[in-house]
C-alpha cells in the first residue's frame, strides 16, 4: 500500500516539475494582477509583447547554442552592432534620396547580411579551431563593441525615416469599436472613436522567425544533429554527422537572430546605440535556462524558453507597475534561475 501511495506522490511530483515553468508563470501572473492595479489586461499583454521582443529574439539565438553545449556572449553586442550598421544606413539612404520603403529595406537587408561575419567567426573559432565557446564569442563580444563605437563616435544615430518609428511602433491589427478593422495601418476616425489596438508590429516579425525556426529545431534533420551534438559530440562524429559544418551554422543562425533583434530595436527607438543590447544577454540565458535547457547540452525546446522569457518579462512589467526599482528585477532572476538548476537536479527529466 505504502508503495503504490509513494508511486503516485512521485508520478505527481515528476508531473509538477516537468510542468514548473508554466505553473510558475501563472502563479506570477495571478500574484501581479492581485498586487498591481490594471496588470492583468490586454494593455499589459502587449506590454510584455513590445518591450520582450529582443530577448525572445536573443533567447532563441542563445537556444540554438546552448543545444549543442557551447554559449554565445556576444548576442548583446551584436544587436548593438546591427543597430549602427542599420540606423547609419537608413540615413545614408535618405540622403541620397532613396524613398523611405526603400531606406528602410535595404538598409535591413545589409545589416542582416553583414550580422551573419561575427557569427561566421564564432563559429569557426569554436568548430574549426576549437577554441572554447566562452573565450572565442568573449572576445567577438569586445570586438563589435569596440567597432560599434567607432562608427558611432559616442554619438547615438538620429533623422533616421519617420516611416521606421511608423512600422515599429504600429499594430497587426486596428479594431473600431463599434465596427470596422485594419491591418497594420491605424485606420482614420473621428475624434472621441475608440481604436483597439491588437498585437505590435515588432512581435509578430519576431515570432514568424521563431516559429520557423522552432520547427527547424524540432523537425528537421539539422535539428536532429544539433541535439545530437549536444548530447554526445564524439558520438555524432561517429554518427556522420559532419559536426563543424553545423556548429557553424548554428553560431551564424546566433548571429542573424541578434541581428534581426537588433533591427527591431531600431525600429522601435528610431536609434542605434553600441550598448543596445548589454542588458539583454542575462534575461536571454536566464529565459533559456529557466526553459529548461541544460547547459551541458542536448536538451532545450523554443516554447520553453519563450515560458522563460514571459516569465522574466511579466516580472518587468509587474515591478514596474509596482514602482519597485529596476534593480531589484535582477535579483529576482538570479533567484529564479537557481531555482530552476534546483528543479532540474531533482527533476532531470522535465526537460523533454
Amino acid at each position: 500500500m505504502n508503495a503504490v501511495i509513494n508511486s503516485k506522490r512521485n508520478t505527481v511530483l515528476s508531473e509538477i516539475g516537468k510542468r514548473w515553468v508554466l505553473l510558475f508563470l501563472l502563479l506570477e501572473v495571478a500574484y501581479f494582477s492581485i498586487i498591481a492595479r490594471g496588470f492583468f489586461n490586454l494593455g499589459t499583454v502587449q506590454m510584455v509583447l513590445f518591450y520582450g521582443t529582443e530577448v525572445f529574439l536573443l533567447a532563441t539565438a542563445e537556444l540554438f547554442v546552448i543545444v549543442t553545449g557551447g554559449i554565445d556572449l556576444s548576442v548583446g553586442y551584436v544587436l548593438g552592432f546591427s543597430t549602427v550598421i542599420s540606423s547609419k544606413l537608413m540615413v545614408i539612404f535618405t540622403n541620397m534620396g532613396t524613398p523611405p520603403i526603400g531606406s528602410i529595406l535595404i538598409s535591413i537587408v545589409i545589416t542582416l547580411l553583414i550580422g551573419l561575419i561575427p557569427g561566421l567567426v564564432n563559429g569557426l573559432l569554436v568548430a574549426r579551431l576549437r577554441v572554447p565557446p566562452f573565450i572565442a564569442t568573449f572576445s567577438m563580444l569586445g570586438v563589435v563593441q569596440g567597432v560599434s563605437e567607432l562608427l558611432m563616435q559616442g554619438i547615438p544615430a538620429k533623422n533616421l525615416p519617420p516611416l521606421a518609428g511608423t512600422i515599429g511602433n504600429g499594430h497587426f491589427l486596428y479594431i473600431v469599436r463599434g465596427g470596422g478593422m485594419s491591418f497594420f495601418q491605424r485606420p482614420e476616425v473621428a475624434r472621441g472613436v475608440p481604436v483597439i489596438e491588437i498585437i505590435p508590429n515588432v512581435a509578430v516579425f519576431a515570432f514568424v522567425f521563431i516559429i520557423i525556426f522552432a520547427f527547424v529545431l524540432r523537425r528537421t534533420k539539422f535539428g536532429q544533429h544539433v541535439y545530437a551534438i549536444g548530447g554526445n559530440v564524439d558520438a555524432a562524429v561517429r554518427a556522420g554527422i559532419n559536426v563543424r559544418r553545423d556548429l557553424v551554422t548554428v553560431y551564424v543562425l546566433s548571429s542573424f537572430f541578434a541581428s534581426l533583434a537588433g533591427i527591431i530595436y531600431v525600429l522601435k527607438y528610431i536609434t542605434g546605440k553600441a550598448d543596445a543590447g548589454a542588458a539583454f544577454l542575462l534575461d536571454a540565458i536566464a529565459a533559456v535556462v529557466i526553459g529548461g535547457a541544460s547547459m551541458f547540452g542536448g536538451s532545450g525546446t523554443v516554447w520553453r524558453t519563450i515560458l522563460g522569457c514571459l516569465i522574466i518579462a511579466a516580472l518587468e512589467t509587474g515591478l514596474r507597475m509596482m514602482g519597485t526599482p529596476t534593480f531589484d528585477k535582477y535579483i529576482l532572476v538570479g533567484g529564479i534561475l537557481i531555482f530552476a538548476v534546483v528543479v532540474e537536479r531533482f527533476f532531470p527529466d522535465y526537460r523533454r
